[in-house]
C-alpha cells in the first residue's frame, strides 16, 4: 500500500511539473540596468530598471547610425559623398577615426568610423553634414526618438560625451536597435565587422562579443566614467534574435560577461516561433449582396511570438469574426481578430482582414440579399 502511494505521489508531482512552465530567473548580474528582449515579436524576456534614465554614453551612436542609414535608404545622401571635415570635427576628444581638418572624406567611411571605431569625430562629420550643423542634427535626433515613441530619451550630442540632459534607458536603446536590425537590415552589417583601417590606421571593433561568440553581430560599447561600462549586444541562432542591452557595469569584462549571460538565457529557455503568414487565408466569412459568397480573411502581418520552450506545444489560437457580411468589402479591412493563447493568457493577437476586394451584387440582387437577411435577423437563424 505504501508502495503504491509513493508511486501515485511521484506521478502527480511529476504531472505538476511539466504542466508547469520551467524557467528559472534570469541571471543575477551586477549593473545599473538592463533588459534582454526578441525583437520580432517584441517579448520582454527579462528586465531590471529598464525605464530609468542611465547615461548612454557611445551606445548614442546607434541613433546617430540609424539616421544615416535611413538618410541613405531615402537617397538624401550616398555613400560616395564627400564630406569636408570641420575643425570640431577634428578636434573631439575621446574615441577617434584619426579624420583631418580641411580634408572630404566619403560618407561611407564616415558611417564605418562611427559603427566600428565608435569615431566622436566621424560623428561629429555625419551630423555636420545632415543637420547642417551638430545641433541641428541634435533636433533630428530628438525628432526620430519621439517618431519610435520613446518615453525616457533626450539627446544633447550626436557622441555620447556627458552632459546634463543627454539621457536615455535600456528600453529605449533597445527600441533604436530593434528598428535599426528590422529597418535597414544591410546596414547593420557593419555592426559585426572587426576592425576598420583609415589613413593607415587600423582600429579593431571595441565590441569583443564579436570574437567570444560566432552568433553576436553587434551593437555597440559605451564608457564615460560617470557612465560605467555599458553594451547593446545582438545575437541570431536559427530564426531567433535577442538584443541585451546592459548599462552601468563596473568594468569593462562585466559589461560582456553579463551581456552574454543574457544571451545564453535567453536562447536556453525561449523559443522565437512564426505561427502564421501575412496574406494568407486562415478562415472564411460569408458574404452577403456580394459577387462572391465568402471572403477570405488573413492577417495583415506576420504572426510571430517568443515563449518558454514548454509552452510551444500548448498554444492556442481563437478566431473572433462575423458572418454574413455585407458588400462591398475592400481589401485591409478589418472584419475581426484572433488571439494567441498560453494556458489563460493572451500573449498575442492580431486583426483579422480582408485579403480580397468583394464588389456588391446589382440592385436586384442586393435586394433580394436585403431580404434574406432580414427574414433570418427576424427569427434569429444568421
Amino acid at each position: 500500500m505504501l508502495r503504491f502511494l509513493s508511486i501515485t505521489f511521484l506521478l502527480i508531482q511529476s504531472s505538476l511539473v511539466e504542466s508547469q512552465n520551467i524557467v528559472p530567473r534570469p541571471p543575477q548580474i551586477n549593473v545599473s540596468s538592463y533588459i534582454l528582449i526578441e525583437p520580432n515579436s517584441g517579448t520582454v524576456l527579462a528586465e531590471f530598471n529598464a525605464d530609468d534614465h542611465i547615461e548612454p554614453a557611445s551606445m548614442t551612436k546607434v541613433m546617430t547610425g540609424y539616421i544615416a542609414a535611413d538618410q541613405l535608404h531615402r537617397n538624401l545622401v550616398k555613400p560616395t559623398d564627400e564630406v569636408l571635415i570641420s575643425s570640431k570635427a577634428w578636434k573631439m576628444e575621446g574615441s577617434r577615426m584619426f579624420i583631418e581638418e580641411g580634408k572630404r572624406v566619403s560618407f561611407e567611411d564616415l558611417l564605418k568610423g562611427v559603427v566600428i571605431q565608435s569615431g566622436n569625430d566621424a560623428s561629429v562629420a555625419i551630423a555636420e553634414y545632415l543637420g547642417g550643423t551638430e545641433e541641428g542634427f541634435v533636433d533630428i535626433m530628438n525628432a526620430y526618438a519621439q517618431s519610435m515613441g520613446l518615453q525616457n530619451t533626450l539627446f544633447e550630442n550626436s557622441t555620447g560625451l556627458p552632459s546634463s540632459n543627454h539621457f536615455s534607458s535600456a528600453r529605449d536603446l533597445s527600441t533604436i536597435t530593434k528598428n535599426l536590425i528590422n529597418n535597414f537590415p544591410e546596414h547593420y552589417q557593419l555592426h559585426k565587422e572587426r576592425s576598420f583601417t583609415f589613413n593607415d590606421i587600423r582600429q579593431l571593433n571595441r565590441n569583443r562579443l564579436l570574437w567570444r561568440d560566432d552568433t553576436v553581430d553587434g551593437v555597440k560599447t559605451g564608457h564615460t566614467e560617470s557612465a560605467g561600462y555599458c553594451l547593446i549586444s545582438s545575437a541570431a541562432r536559427g530564426s531567433m534574435r535577442l538584443i541585451a542591452v546592459v548599462a552601468g557595469a563596473n568594468s569593462e569584462e562585466e559589461r560582456f560577461n553579463s551581456s552574454q549571460r543574457l544571451l545564453e538565457y535567453g536562447f536556453r529557455f525561449f523559443v522565437t516561433q512564426k505561427l502564421l503568414s501575412s496574406n494568407e487565408e486562415v478562415r472564411s466569412a460569408d458574404v452577403w449582396g456580394g459577387q462572391k459568397d465568402l471572403v477570405p480573411l488573413g492577417l495583415p502581418n506576420d504572426l510571430v511570438v517568443t515563449v518558454p520552450r514548454a509552452d510551444l506545444p500548448n498554444l492556442k489560437i481563437d478566431y473572433t469574426f462575423n458572418n454574413n457580411i455585407e458588400a462591398p468589402i475592400v481589401e485591409g479591412d478589418v472584419l475581426g481578430s484572433l488571439s494567441v493563447k498560453s494556458g489563460e493568457s493572451v500573449i498575442a493577437t492580431s486583426n483579422l482582414v480582408a485579403l480580397e476586394n468583394i464588389e456588391s451584387k446589382g440592385f436586384f440582387g442586393r435586394l433580394i440579399s436585403k431580404i434574406i437577411m432580414w427574414f433570418l435577423n427576424l427569427f434569429n437563424l444568421g
